[in-house]
């Protein structure tokens, strides 16, 4: 080849690189903007009946006003929710939970009654891809009445199940077709149940709700999912298990639970993305509690006590949910009666710091959940019968309404689907 040549051929070879680099960037574009026109699905669980043989001590009787689990069509820009069908059930689905693969939906079915002691009973549902319906697998009973709470551990292979009027928390096995067998252990809460009046709670509260009997409201494993954590309102306690989610098993750690102020009544809780600062609230007590939590041995130690509510506030109010941000950065916690999210910073050692509140623009905030990018809060007001649509200020922790609503009788949680973000396998007909 003669050397008149070479910057010829050099060329061709520099265009060819610019000219692939291009096509790459257009592909990614392309892929980015395929992606965003995939749809964000959003589900809700609702009371759809009423509750029916409780104890005379109950406050929170929804009516049943919910049709069962309503599905939305969300635009990612705005927040705006768009109906986009719903799965009637009259057994009051109040707590859902989704796959990580996107292709599968389980349901708490809180009013549901089978067998002679009363259990509720667990859904399990199929995803259709890409329109988001549902399709009913199986049913099998939750382990004890009420479930109020479901979430699956992190092998995928377990459904895991607090059920509130039973006073018990379940192990579920996940089938691999996605249907529920029976439970694989079941443990029932024992011990002292703590006095109707709580400790912190605001001056002239009458917040009376959970301290009848034992009460099982929330179960979770922490990120390893060697250990699984559950609230009893009534005995004041988390309890602390070691699972084995091969067998399906739940054994109690040592110690295997941790005491709350008498009377507050945890309810929920949820860790920091670093595993190693856990925020419980309490229904009654209207405080968040900041546990210190070693991931080696499961132990609890609490470092901090905040009330959720402005220092000036006085009379009944009933937490609800608690929320970290997923950069770690804030805490939300709701308040029911007071009808507020209260917004917290997170310190650099973990403790928290009232930043301010946002009216939730409905009565009874039950839950609360962010959208898949962090930058909605969508918040179920139970006896309004609406959902309200915040915009997430991310560097403040800010809320501001979007002055969007989404009709819903009784929303009891809201769970999202983000079809951009399953995989190609996962989308694959069965």
């Amino acid at each position: 080849m003669s050397t008149r040549n070479q910057p010829t051929v050099l060329s061709l070879h520099v265009l060819a690189a610019v000219f692939a680099a291009m096509s790459l960037m257009v592909s990614s574009r392309q892929t980015q903007a395929a992606d965003h026109e995939k749809p964000l699905f959003a589900y809700v669980g609702t009371f759809s009946s009423p509750l029916r043989d409780v104890l005379p001590t109950q406050v929170d009787l929804p009516p049943g006003n919910g049709r069962g689990i309503h599905i939305f069509k969300v635009n990612r820009d705005t927040g705006a929710m768009t109906a986009a069908g719903t799965y009637r059930m009259g057994t009051s689905p109040s707590s859902l939970v989704v796959s990580a693969d996107g292709r599968r939906m389980y349901s708490a079915n809180e009013t549901d009654r089978v067998g002679t002691d009363k259990q509720g009973t667990v859904s399990s549902f199929a995803i259709d891809h890409p329109s988001g319906q549902l399709k009913r697998l199986n049913t099998v009973p939750s382990g004890g009445a009420g479930p109020t709470y479901v979430n699956i551990d992190p092998s995928g292979r377990n459904l895991l199940v607090a059920n509130y009027f039973g006073g018990s928390v379940a192990v579920l096995p996940i089938l691999d077709d996605g249907q529920l067998d029976h439970a694989s252990d079941v443990q029932v809460d024992e011990g002292e149940i703590g006095p109707t009046t709580a400790t912190h709670a605001p001056q002239g509260s009458f917040a009376i709700s959970g301290h009848d009997r034992t009460h099982a409201h929330m179960i979770q494993t922490d990120a390893s999912g060697r250990f699984a954590l559950h609230a009893d309102l009534g005995l004041d306690k988390i309890f602390v298990w070691k699972f084995d989610a091969d067998k399906g098993v739940l054994t109690p750690n040592n110690p295997a639970s941790i005491s709350l102020p008498a009377g507050d009544g945890p309810r929920h809780f949820h860790f920091h993305p670093n595993g190693r600062w856990f925020y419980s609230i309490q229904e009654e007590g209207s405080t968040i509690v900041l546990f210190d939590y070693d991931p080696n041995s499961g132990r609890l130690t609490a470092r901090q006590t905040v009330s959720t509510l402005p220092a000036e506030f006085t009379g009944s109010n009933f937490c609800s949910e608690i929320l970290v941000s997923a950069d770690g950065k804030y805490v939300y916690a709701g308040n029911r009666l007071h009808d507020s999210i209260g917004i917290f910073s997170v310190g650099d050692d973990g403790e928290l710091s009232y930043v301010g509140e946002e009216w939730t623009r409905g009565n009874y905030p039950r839950s609360f959940q962010f959208d898949p990018s962090g930058n909605f809060l969508y918040c179920c007001n139970q006896r309004a019968d609406h959902i309200a649509v915040f915009r997430v200020h991310r560097d403040s922790g800010g809320l501001t309404f979007t002055n969007h609503y989404v009709p819903v009788g009784n929303p009891s949680c809201i769970v999202f689907l983000d079809l951009a973000k399953t995989s190609d396998r996962a989308l694959q007909p069965e």
